[in-house]
């Protein structure tokens, strides 16, 4: 009698909450044919959950059969909505701020499976050599089929020091893979930074995080100080994106005029432009924006931003296609939601909602013979393959053309300059020089971007016709 008591109190409290949905902010909905509906499909779902409280086979607390409707409720909207417990809830505040224990790789599901979007650079899941487009099939020899993202990501974490082991397929690959990975704390880098000549530098960005714009700042200053840099490649590859306020801020530190993104969605609140400010230091000198399958949301962001404004080349492959806006809403009992709330446009007024954007020079990476020959490449998986994934609005889009990449004899060997930055990194340690080896010999998209840069003066100069 008690349990069925407990029933009718959170169906009655369950009834209360929708009802609550038609004076949200204030306004007051008037109640309509729809209105109507939605009661209607109340009792259906009170029928249902009666049904299973007094026939199925095993006793289900009703709490847990009201939160997996709200999890169904909204995991069927798109992919990137869902509902978090308070645990789940409490976790993504900490991720947030960039510190978590766990193994280090975004994961999302396509076709009801699980797939790895990117490895978080120098994690335990990148050492161990998850890639992207991984799909894993069990955690910790349990099939991940039909398992929802949280509790995949709940499954996954643990305290560092313990051990998941994940069954993953990977194409080109004939039978399933094993990892065994040790767990560890996850204080995530967002920004990395070296010098790959004496005037050109690279910067990576991982993620975006609660200081990523700090950290750039201040890797920008070290790079500038005392040296009139040629050129710089910022890297947004395998960046799953974050924070939205941190790709506006990021992008305002080249930027000092023009729109860098607009919003959006149903509410005004959610809907806005977002200008550059004038900068305190002059950034004049030439950058190239790295980008690939891997780069979504917030690092879309940013490549838009440089890209519309003229302000950046960006090279590579088209990006993840990610654009829209997730807000997270708490709930009352310490859970919440992740709501896709309104849509992104870059400054040009493009919506890359499942489209992605398209780079002015178009480059595939080539990895090094050896892994092609052990792993038969990577599966890369975009917002277009995500099941209930947004549609693009209709919209007229500006046509941005691609520059084709410059032939081999169309560039300049700068050996001495190449030689002399050797000699200054010899100070470094040893793992930092073969960081930056490893990306001038091994990575073709890198080098390639060099190799711009470093002629971008001579074709600056040149002359056309009017």
């Amino acid at each position: 009698m008690r349990s069925k008591n407990r029933v009718i109190g959170l169906l009655v409290l369950l009834c209360l909450l929708l009802a609550g949905v038609f004076f949200i902010n204030g306004k007051n909905w008037e109640v309509t044919a729809e209105t109507s509906d939605i009661y209607k499909n109340l009792e259906i779902f009170t029928e249902a959950l009666k049904e299973i409280q007094e026939n199925y086979v095993d006793i289900k607390k009703p709490e847990e059969l009201i939160q997996g409707a709200i999890k169904g409720m909204v995991e069927s909207l798109d992919p990137h909505s869902s509902y978090m417990t308070q645990k789940e809830y409490e976790d993504l505040m900490v991720d947030t701020k960039g510190r978590f224990d766990g193994v280090g790789i975004e994961i999302t599901i396509r076709d009801n499976m699980l797939m790895v979007i990117s490895p978080i650079e120098g994690t335990p899941a990148y050492e161990a050599g998850i890639k992207a487009g991984d799909q894993i099939l069990k955690i910790d020899g349990e099939l991940s089929i039909n398992m929802s993202l949280t509790d995949a990501v709940s499954r996954i974490r643990g305290p560092r020091g313990t051990t998941v082991n994940l069954t993953v397929q990977r194409e080109g690959v004939g039978k399933p893979l094993e990892f065994i990975i040790t767990r560890d704390e996850i204080p995530i880098m967002s920004v990395r930074h070296y010098l790959l000549t004496p005037d050109i530098a690279y910067v990576r960005i991982s993620g975006f995080q609660g200081e990523t714009d700090r950290d750039l700042a201040k890797a920008l200053e070290e790079i500038e100080e005392g040296r009139d840099l040629r050129g710089l490649i910022l890297d947004l590859r395998w960046n799953p994106g974050g924070l939205l306020n941190q790709s506006i801020s990021v992008s305002d530190l080249f930027l000092d005029s023009g729109v860098i993104v607009s919003t959006k969605g149903r509410d005004d609140a959610q809907s806005m432009d977002v200008s550059a400010e004038k900068n305190n230091v002059l950034r004049n000198y030439p950058i190239i924006v790295l980008v690939n399958g891997g780069s979504a949301s917030a690092s879309e962001i940013v490549a838009g931003a440089l890209q519309d404004n003229k302000r950046a080349l960006v090279l590579g492959t088209q990006t993840f296609g990610k654009g829209s806006v997730q807000t997270i809403l708490p709930l009352s009992d310490g859970s919440g939601i992740r709501l896709t709330t309104a849509n992104y446009y870059t400054p040009s007024g493009r919506s890359i909602q499942a489209s992605g954007i398209t780079p002015d020079i178009i480059l595939d990476y080539v990895p090094p013979e050896k892994d092609n020959e052990e792993e038969g490449g990577s599966f890369i998986i975009r917002e277009e393959d995500l099941p209930n994934h947004l549609e693009p609005d209709e919209q007229k889009e500006t046509e941005i053309p691609t520059t084709p990449p410059l032939s081999d004899d169309e560039v300049e060997n700068e050996n001495k300059d190449m030689e002399e930055h050797g000699k200054n990194v010899g100070e470094k340690d040893d793992e930092t020089k073969e960081r930056i080896r490893a990306l001038v010999e091994d990575d073709n998209q890198v080098r390639h971007s060099l190799e711009l840069l470093q002629t971008w003066n001579v074709f600056s100069q040149l002359k056309t016709e009017p």
